[in-house]
């Protein structure tokens, strides 16, 4: 096959933990060909297809290990396609990192043209336009803790009342930024709400707080709408109350309990049949907190400390959604 990874720049990947490299390692193991392009290197020109300016590529034995510098560079160029026809790509892996901002947006519409023309785009644009990350759990509230959308203060503050021990964080936030903890004093929650909520301005969830984030926001991975066996724990260090690696949490791979594969199993046919091949389900103990589908993580940690082989699961699922056709 021949696979067009849409990402973040290459030389920006952390191989050590990258996910996407990871699928690109895979796939180039079993023959495939890669090619590689930005959001911003995709074009249309009416009367003709979506193209990208693309490179193909191939991976070297360069290997990067975390806090060094200096070492080769893992992937080499083989050929740059000035302009690439989508189509021409057995499939096209959407794997920029969030946030979901306006370009975000406006590429999986280039993308989803792209697929009218015939190309197979995983995760399907249209699905990643119609589960945003923090609002996507708003479908399956019996799997949810206590949870609140709102652009009023005075609903935040009736639902601290009630719950006395909340979360707070922003729709469009990503690795951890912008969540806020208010306990049961209240403290600074007024501040927090004009950070957060800009007198109106801007939408906010609220969650309860759930106390067994002690024991880690676990990244349960769901693909072809099947869980991989393994969650990665993502636990707190220090006084943090978020568990994002980003945020310096600490991840610890362990196997799925019985909560997570019943969420798992429930939602992953669901969201498979509209075109996710790829979930990230965050699970804090047998609540739902997130869907995520943008470019779910996790693969390598879960890989180097089980030895499953998520990268490979992954491939087979790809392989399998081309042959029968594409996401759609």
């Amino acid at each position: 096959m021949q696979i067009l990874f849409v990402a973040d720049p290459l030389e920006s990947f952390k191989t050590y933990k990258d996910s996407t490299f990871t699928m690109m390692r895979e796939a180039q193991r079993r023959g495939h060909r890669l090619l590689a392009c930005e959001p911003r290197d995709l074009r249309w020109v009416a009367g003709g297809r979506v193209t990208a300016h693309a490179r193909e590529i191939t991976l070297t034995d360069a290997v990067q290990v975390e806090g060094q510098s200096g070492e080769e560079s893992w992937f080499r160029t083989v050929v740059v396609h000035a302009a690439f026809e989508l189509r021409e790509a057995d499939a096209v892996v959407m794997r920029k990192d969030p946030p979901f901002d306006s370009e975000y947006f406006y590429a999986t519409h280039l993308l989803g043209q792209a697929e009218r023309e015939g190309a197979s785009v995983f995760n399907k644009p249209a699905a990643l336009r119609d589960h945003p990350e923090k609002l996507a759990i708003l479908e399956f509230p019996q799997y949810t803790p206590p949870t609140l959308v709102t652009r009023r203060e005075a609903d935040i503050r009736a639902f601290h009342v009630e719950h006395r021990d909340i979360i707070l964080k922003p729709l469009d936030g990503m690795g951890g930024m912008g969540i806020f903890r208010v306990g049961a004093d209240g403290l600074n929650l007024g501040a927090i709400c004009e950070t957060l909520n800009r007198g109106g301005a801007q939408t906010v969830m609220v969650q309860r707080y759930l106390p067994a984030i002690a024991q880690g926001d676990k990244r349960v991975l769901v693909i072809g709408g099947e869980a991989v066996p393994y969650a990665l724990a993502r636990i707190p260090q220090g006084g943090e109350v978020r568990g994002n690696l980003a945020a310096g949490g600490k991840g610890v791979a362990l196997p799925l309990t019985d909560g997570e594969r019943a969420i798992a199993q429930a939602l992953g046919p669901v969201l498979a049949a509209r075109g996710l091949l790829l979930v990230g389900l965050d699970v804090i103990g047998d609540r739902l907190t997130e869907i995520n589908v943008t470019s779910p993580t996790c693969f390598r940690e879960i890989m180097d400390q089980t030895g499953f082989d998520v990268a490979a699961m992954f491939t087979d699922a790809l392989e399998r959604a081309v042959e029968a056709g594409g996401a759609a």
